[in-house]
């Protein structure tokens, strides 16, 4: 199994640059992420579980939204497409996304759903507890085909696209069908953060990057118990949906990249300390697919993408990764 390339700080550096020079469309499931941050002192006479003053709250878009604020922060000029409720937490969304310089002027507001809104209270860096608001499944065939037409419209003006499938029902087997096709004429990436419903239909696709659960759930595996079960279950993967690479992540133990021909690949992974998962997904599948746009190799855009995943899991809350802070990330290890 293949470890770590020879990329140096100067080439690195050259292709976190060109990151401004990017235009990119997510498409997905966008959501509001709301933080209720507290302590706990004590526990409930009435049930036993904590009491959590509240010291403060804060909201950050979440989902496809996330995606998008990473693929922001980062330098790119991003339209994101998605559906979102007539509602205040709708506002807020839209707000925000703005804030970060996200262009949503292209999502769908409608009152046939609310906008999905997911609340974790935390106490002293841990979560206690998250409780979502949310309608699941299909989406109308009215604002099924809303997204389509606004996704075509704007696919001539990017340079890659992301997939961000939460599973709420944006993405659907219409959509991947009609986009895949229209990136691969183009030759611009397509990646896609999967969920197992979709898992299937995502055929083609420039690369997939699902975590090691969502991997063994599409690809119809159900025990893993060595190295060697990994690299079966990523080829399995390349075979099943002809994709031309897989990324699956692995939490502690870093991420296992898979290409057609060529040896699995070992990523380890950057982070020194880890407070909160919250959000590395969109931070791997955003960091991945802007080097691939800017000319990356598949190997070389894993690589930077784990890098930024070890920045943001040592943060708390939905999170992203500045340029300095990737940069830094770099400068300790290369």
């Amino acid at each position: 199994m293949e470890r770590d390339g020879s990329v140096n700080a100067a080439e690195w550096r050259s292709l976190i640059h060109r990151f401004s020079q990017l235009k990119t469309l997510v498409v997905g499931d966008l959501m509001l992420d709301h933080f209720v941050w507290g302590a706990v002192s004590r526990i409930s006479p009435e049930a036993p579980v904590p009491v959590v003053e509240v010291l403060r709250e804060t909201e950050m878009p979440g989902g496809a939204g996330n995606v998008a604020i990473n693929m922001a922060v980062l330098g790119a000029q991003v339209q994101t497409i998605g559906v979102i409720g007539q509602d205040a937490a709708g506002e807020r969304l839209n707000d925000r996304l703005k804030n970060f310089g996200v262009h949503s002027e292209f999502a769908i507001r409608t009152q046939e759903r609310p906008t999905i809104l997911k609340t974790r209270i935390i106490a002293h860096h841990q979560q206690v507890v998250r409780v979502d608001r949310e309608v699941r499944g299909d989406l109308s065939v009215d604002l099924k085909h809303r997204v389509l037409e606004q996704v075509k419209a704007l696919l001539p003006q990017v340079h890659a696209v992301v997939l961000s499938d939460y599973g709420k029902g944006v993405v659907d087997h219409p959509l991947i069908n009609a986009l895949i096709p229209l990136c691969r004429a183009r030759r611009i990436p397509i990646t896609v953060d999967p969920k197992t419903e979709n898992f299937r239909y995502y055929r083609h696709v420039t690369c997939l990057t699902p975590n090691l659960k969502e991997a063994m759930e599409g690809a119809g595996v159900f025990r893993i118990a060595c190295e060697g079960d990994v690299e079966a279950l990523g080829h399995r993967i390349l075979k099943l949906l002809a994709s031309d690479s897989v990324l699956i992540t692995r939490g502690e133990q870093g991420m296992s990249l898979f290409e057609h021909g060529k040896q699995p690949r070992h990523i380890p992974t950057r982070a020194r300390e880890v407070f909160d998962v919250t959000g590395a997904g969109d931070t791997v599948i955003s960091v991945l697919t802007m080097a691939l746009a800017a000319g990356a190799s598949v190997r070389d855009a894993a690589e930077l993408a784990n890098f930024a995943a070890g920045v943001v899991v040592g943060k708390i809350g939905t999170a992203n990764v500045t340029p300095k802070e990737l940069l830094t990330a770099i400068k300790d290890h290369v």
